[in-house]
């Protein structure tokens, strides 16, 4: 009975999934069209046009609405194995689990869950299951190299296996060199079961290597340090006033990478932002770019106001010049008066 239950649910996450991949391949093939033929439809025909993408997209969703009252998700532990089915099971990270069982799971397995939803949990996976060392992926939509470099951010990781089934990127030839090189610090033993030899890790060096250090000249200066820990950031500091060599320092580094399995500075600036931190970049970016724009906009009104003041006064400076001089002449004409005014004026402020 429970492998049947396990049997249909996975049965029912798949088709969800399918549907999911479904809708996004219509609605880019849309987007696609829409493109393409918008110069040459008229307004009736784009009328029929959308009210057709509109009932496939609502078929569509009543497909989804009729599958959700099955189960949407499955996490199941078998032996050191965690296999979590649908987006649903990530939040299995957020919940207890026992000291012995988290220190059990050494293999994570990810099946039909966005890869962009993935690289989001991951920091709760490492602190979750502190001695995971293989992670598997099956049906998440890993489609470019960068994406492997959201793997960086676990502590461990000693074997990585990729399915072909929804993973367009296995299809890439250099994908395993890239994962090789961006991985390094982790001295990954086998990709896909097959084990990393010494050639596979120079010939990823070879391939990647210009690639990370043109980046990494080109990232800007406080990008690099925000890169680095608090120790490797003092040895920046450190280098940048001069006050060591630099292939001494270049050496330490590359000791502390070693002794403590971090990531060198030139592959770490070949990370990997998902879609939605994407967006939230470009919406601070236009955020700041307004504020900026309405900064300067107010100091150039403040300044035309000063300007605009200050020849105003050119212009009535002379003839207010005149009268305060002769307004002080009329008023010590008279010595005596004068004389008199000022002590009674001192006499005034002195109560």
């Amino acid at each position: 009975l429970f492998q049947e239950k396990k049997r249909l649910t996975i049965s029912n996450i798949a088709r969800r999934w399918e549907i999911q991949q479904n809708r996004v391949a219509l609605e880019a093939s849309l987007n696609q069209d829409k493109d393409n033929e918008s110069c040459q439809i008229n307004g009736s025909a784009a009328y029929v046009f959308s009210e057709e993408s509109r009932s496939l997209d609502t078929i569509l969703s009543s497909a989804v609405r009729g599958l959700s009252a099955l189960e949407s998700h499955l996490v199941e532990v078998d032996g050191d194995t965690l296999s979590l089915y649908g987006a649903g099971a990530l939040e299995c990270l957020d919940r207890s689990w026992s000291v012995q069982t988290a220190g059990m799971i050494a293999t994570v397995s990810f099946v039909f869950i966005e890869f962009d939803e993935i690289v989001q949990a991951l920091t709760k996976l490492k602190i979750k299951f502190p001695n995971c060392v293989h992670l598997k992926f099956k049906e998440t939509n890993l489609v470019t190299l960068q994406q492997f470099s959201a793997l960086a951010q676990m502590h461990r990781l000693e074997q990585l296996t990729v399915d072909p089934l929804g993973n367009p990127v296995v299809s890439f030839s250099l994908w395993k060199y890239y994962v090789l090189f961006r991985l390094n610090h982790f001295s990954l033993q086998s990709i896909n079961g097959v084990k990393v030899t010494e050639n596979d890790i120079v010939m990823g060096e070879r391939l990647f290597g210009v690639l990370a250090y043109i980046a990494a000249s080109e990232f800007p200066q406080y990008r690099v340090i925000s890169l680095f820990g608090d120790s490797r950031r003092k040895q920046f500091h450190y280098l940048l006033e001069g006050k060591g060599k630099k292939s001494a320092m270049g050496n330490e580094e590359s000791g502390d990478n070693r002794r403590n399995g971090g990531e060198s500075t030139a592959r770490a600036v070949l990370n990997y932002m998902t879609k939605d931190f994407q967006m939230e970049k470009t919406e601070e970016i236009r955020e700041r770019k307004i504020f900026c724009q309405e900064y300067v906009e107010s100091l150039a009104k403040e300044a035309a106001d000063i300007n605009m003041k200050n020849e105003s006064l050119q212009k009535l400076w002379p003839q207010m010049f005149i009268e305060l001089v002769r307004d002080a002449v009329i008023e010590i004409r008279n010595r005596s008066a004068y004389m008199k005014l000022c002590l009674q004026r001192v006499a005034g402020h002195s109560q």
